[in-house]
């Protein structure tokens, strides 16, 4: 019978068993208002003719019921009517589970079940000329019903807080009979729900405003709903308030701004108390009406600040325990208006983005056979951003592999436009000024240094700084760790085609993006004034030509970029003349604004002496063709770095003197490179020189005096001598030839030794002496006196360690080297915190380790067998990483006193099996444990991950581990 009650359709929330004349007009009146504003469907008679016996209506009514609610009063049992409602009442609760609750009203619960006092006078009463079996049936659902525990009339003071609790039990029991599939099976958001649940505090009475932030398509809107669904059964009122920042939010900036704020706050009651149409007549209704309610609020895609203050001004508005839900794409809105408690939405791992791209395209968690590339290709093109995931897949859904690739191609080149008109909502509300930044880091910004931009656009009209905050506040932009501008690919796709938009004529354009619409502005000369930057990948084109005055209109032109994406061998590349090289800029006097010259193998033997590089902040010319860049002194004020690496011809740099600020000089592998520019010695703000594997470097000047500079790395193989160097350099690299395994001799003959006067210097922290013979190295590596900052010593030839290693050693790096076991005093350098010794694969034994040491790096080592810890084990706390991969030999007793003791936060080590140690496992990205004694807020926890493979370029993955720990209420994480 169970399962033919399945049939029946649920078209009702409640059924009311009751007593007409006893409770009609009185207490069912106000039960079935309190019903209503809570959207519960009650059944009606009013309309049901009734005769002597309930007819097909009322028992279809009742069942298709999910709750009967049973109002036990004086009068109950004389209306047969009411008697054989609750006989079908116990039949749908046997038959299909209807929940069955009771109200006993002005009337007592044993006068029910045994039928006695004047409730059982009139069951009497009503039983004469029945059936005895009617009889029974009666007296039997009579006993049952009594049994339910229910509210009595009697126990109650004030009759309107008992219909409020009944409404909201009956609320609660609709939420568990009603099984919401809404948010089924939607990836990741369980885990969403229980850190916004820690963040909400649901047992603490007091008022809590709750921030839901994050980007345009992150899923925001989504998460809030199913919050709401889950929590606003435990509220007195709740409301969903969404479409705040479309057409329900535009009147508020009307004419009349007081009387469209009027109209908002009557939108708001109306959801709130389910009441249609409401009118109020101040902006004090709110408050009025909810300051004695608790209640659950969500406020969704909220863009202006005027909308808080209008909807929940204060939490003084709510009654105790109420919660404000805000989303917004904005975080300064919420605390502007003094929101503290924000939940950041981040966007899903890699594997969660393809699962939830898998449900859209295939309606499964992974891809079909035969598309795993092409659905991870697409996800990649949606930038993980869910909202591009179910839109782009939903459109691939059940097409041909051909016509995957088709479409995936579009996509990369043009946004859908269900994905647009959502991202584009908050570039649209920025100010110009922003707006025009927000471009910049879409077409020629993106993933760069933030101090690199600021420089870049260091215009008084921009105010970057202060824009760039404003860009990441509203989700536009994030700063990453490491400091650079990160832009999603799909706002960056949008930025670039709102650039497209300006203008039908490339060259009439701001910004130049697209391989083809630069083709034909370059070979047809149709440049113009409006062309602030061209980022040109050469790797997109098959054959190039270009016009030899290509640049001559563009006199606006500051950033200029030139590079190939992935090789591209075909490319042909000449002018409109015919000759068979890239021009070599003649027009440059038509870029006097140039800041940036950022061109990847420029063809040309220099640069043109019509270039003015007055502006000029970065020149970034790697792998190019020229011996020189220019003749003569420039003016280089603004000119911060410049990267010539790789220039194979370069044979000399050119005057810098008048390059002030100049910070960054590099030119790695300059093989023709003779001669050290002497122009750089009084270039006091110039901090790194990189000019590694200049393996014809003969003279460098012999003292730069460079007060500040901190960072010197050189390598050549012929150098006459060593130079003289400031002690103000405190990091000092100086490697030899690749060959030198190869032919020693040759490689430094005319190096006869480095100078003892190197280590005297008390300001050098950092010494490499990587690939330099033992016999031209100093006598002793470091005398007593040596250095403040603790050195670092680098060496991968020594079979042994002598006895020569400085006290105030902080790194040890003997990568690669013979050495068999790390000698005793070793651990008398109270200053060691790094040791290295990737690769050492005769090392068998490594102990009596300094209890300074926070970093030891064995990967690599399959000799090593011992491990002793017991300096460490003094201060636990200090270790950061022990890293043992490969280390196959590595015998039981170190791994179980790695695992057991409680130092170091990061350990890798060897093996195909969880260790036994870690009892709770699961193959998902959470565990749940159920929660002893021993877990409070400042317990401590290890959590081991086993990968199935790992190599070298992936050991780093290491380091983006993310684990979260929840103890009740409280969120621990750590990385």
């Amino acid at each position: 019978m169970a399962s033919s009650a399945l049939t029946y359709s649920r078209r009702y929330h409640v059924f009311p068993n009751f007593h007409g004349q006893d409770v009609r007009r009185t207490f069912l009146s106000h039960l079935h208002r309190e019903f209503v504003s809570k959207g519960i469907v009650v059944f009606k008679d009013k309309e049901i003719e009734r005769s002597h016996t309930i007819g097909h209506d009322l028992i279809q009514a009742i069942r298709e019921s999910r709750i009967s609610i049973v109002v036990l009063s004086k009068n109950y049992a004389s209306s047969g009517w009411c008697l054989d409602e609750l006989v079908e009442i116990f039949k749908c609760k046997e038959d299909q589970g209807q929940v069955v609750m009771t109200v006993f009203y002005d009337v007592n619960p044993s006068d029910v079940r045994k039928q006695s006092g004047n409730f059982g006078r009139a069951f009497e009463t009503t039983c004469q000329k029945k059936a005895e079996k009617v009889k029974q049936r009666w007296t039997k659902a009579l006993t049952d019903v009594a049994d339910i525990a229910g509210e009595h009339y009697l126990n109650w003071d004030d009759e309107g807080k008992m219909v409020e609790k009944i409404a909201s039990d009956v609320s609660k029991k609709l939420n568990l009979t009603i099984v919401s599939r809404d948010f089924e099976g939607m990836v990741g958001m369980e885990a969403h729900l229980r850190k916004l649940d820690s963040l909400l505090c649901l047992e603490c009475d007091e008022v809590k405003m709750i921030g839901v932030w994050g980007p345009a398509g992150i899923g925001k809107t989504t998460i809030a709903r199913a919050l709401f669904n889950k929590l606003s059964n435990n509220f007195g009122l709740s409301c969903f308030m969404g479409n705040l920042e479309g057409g329900l939010m535009k009147s508020i900036r009307g004419v009349d701004d007081y009387a469209s704020k009027l109209c908002l706050q009557s939108q708001f009651l109306s959801e709130m108390l389910n009441q249609k149409d409401m009118k109020i007549r101040h902006l004090g209704a709110v408050k009025e009406w909810l300051q004695d309610k608790k209640v659950l609020i969500v406020l969704d895609g909220v863009d202006d600040l005027e909308q808080l203050v209008v909807l929940a001004n204060e939490p003084s508005w709510f009654g105790s325990g109420s919660r404000i839900i805000v989303t917004t794409e904005d975080k300064k809105i919420l605390t502007a208006h003094g929101i503290n408690i924000i939940y950041n939405v981040d966007f899903p791992y890699e594997e969660e983005a393809l699962e939830i791209f898998c449900l859209s395209a295939f309606k499964q968690k992974s891809p079909q056979d035969g598309f795993e590339k092409l659905a991870k290709k697409a996800a990649k093109i949606c930038g993980n951003l869910p909202l591009g995931l179910c839109v782009v897949g939903s459109s691939l859904r059940g097409v041909t592999k051909s016509e995957w690739e088709l479409q995936l191609s579009g996509i990369e080149n043009s946004l859908d436009r269900k994905i647009e008109d959502v991202l584009r909502v908050g570039y649209d509300k920025l100010s110009k000024k922003h707006q025009v930044i927000f471009l910049h880091i879409a077409c020629f910004f993106n993933n760069e240094n933030v101090d690199h931009v600021t420089a870049m656009l260091a215009d008084g009209n921009l105010d970057f700084t202060n824009g760039l905050k404003i860009l990441a506040d509203k989700s536009l932009v994030h700063i990453s760790t490491d400091g650079k501008i990160v832009m999603h690919y799909l706002l960056q796709q949008m930025g670039r085609e709102e650039v497209v938009k300006h203008s039908n004529e490339p060259g009439k354009r701001h910004f130049l993006v697209e391989a083809q619409d630069i083709l034909n502005v370059l070979s047809n000369g149709t440049g113009t004034e409006s062309v602030v930057g061209i980022s040109f990948d050469t790797s997109k084109i098959g054959e190039l030509f270009i016009h030899r005055r290509a640049f001559e209109r563009m006199h606006n032109l500051q950033f200029l970029r030139v590079y190939r994406s992935h090789s591209n061998e075909n490319l042909s590349v000449c002018t409109i003349e015919g000759m068979d090289y890239l021009p070599r800029l003649e027009d440059m006097e038509f870029l006097p604004r140039l800041r940036l010259l950022d061109w990847n193998s420029y063809p040309g033997k220099s640069l043109p002496q019509s270039l003015r590089p007055e502006f000029l902040i970065k020149l970034n010319m790697p792998s190019g063709k020229f011996e020189k860049l220019w003749g003569g002194i420039q003016p280089l004020v603004n000119l911060r770095k410049v990267n010539l690496n790789f220039c194979f011809k370069l044979k000399e740099i050119p005057n810098l003197s008048r390059a002030t600020n100049l910070e960054t000089l590099t030119f790695i592998q300059c093989t023709n490179l003779v001669k050290f520019p002497s122009s750089i010695v009084n270039l006091y703000k110039l901090t790194i020189v990189r000019m590694w594997g200049c393996n014809n470097l003969q003279v460098v000047p012999t003292d730069t005096n460079l007060k500040h500079n901190i960072n010197r790395r050189c390598t050549s193989t012929i150098l006459r001598s060593f130079p003289d160097i400031t002690r103000n350099i405190n990091n000092l690299w100086i490697r030899g030839s690749p060959f030198v395994g190869r032919n020693r001799n040759r490689d430094f003959k005319r190096l006869p030794h480095v100078p003892e006067s190197v280590w005297n210097y008390e300001d050098l922290s950092r010494s490499d002496m990587e690939r330099i013979p033992a016999y031209v190295r100093p006598h002793t590596f470091i005398n007593k006196n040596c250095t403040k900052q603790r050195p670092n010593v680098v060496s991968r030839e020594l079979q042994r360690l002598t006895t020569h290693v400085p006290q105030r050693l902080s790194k040890l790096d003997l990568s690669g080297s013979g050495i068999e076991r790390i000698p005793d005093y070793l651990s008398g350098l109270h200053r060691l915190e790094t040791l290295i010794l990737e690769n050492c694969t005769k090392l068998i034994s490594v102990e009596g380790l300094p209890s300074s040491l926070k970093y030891l790096h064995a990967n690599g080592c399959v000799s090593l067998e011992r491990v002793k810890f017991s300096m460490l084990l003094q201060d636990s706390d200090s270790v950061r990483e022990l890293f043992f991969r490969n280390c196959l030999r590595l015998d039981e007793e170190a791994r179980r006193e790695i695992i057991n003791h409680r130092f170091a936060k990061y350990v890798c080590l060897p093996g195909k099996q969880v260790p036994l140690e870690f009892t709770h496992k699961a193959t998902s990205t959470y565990i749940t444990i159920s929660q002893g004694n021993f877990c409070t807020a400042s317990s401590r926890f290890k959590a081991c991950v086993r990968y199935d493979s790992i190599k070298d370029h992936t050991l780093f993955s290491i380091y983006i581990i993310k684990v979260e720990v929840q103890i009740g209420d409280v969120w621990k994480q750590g990385y």
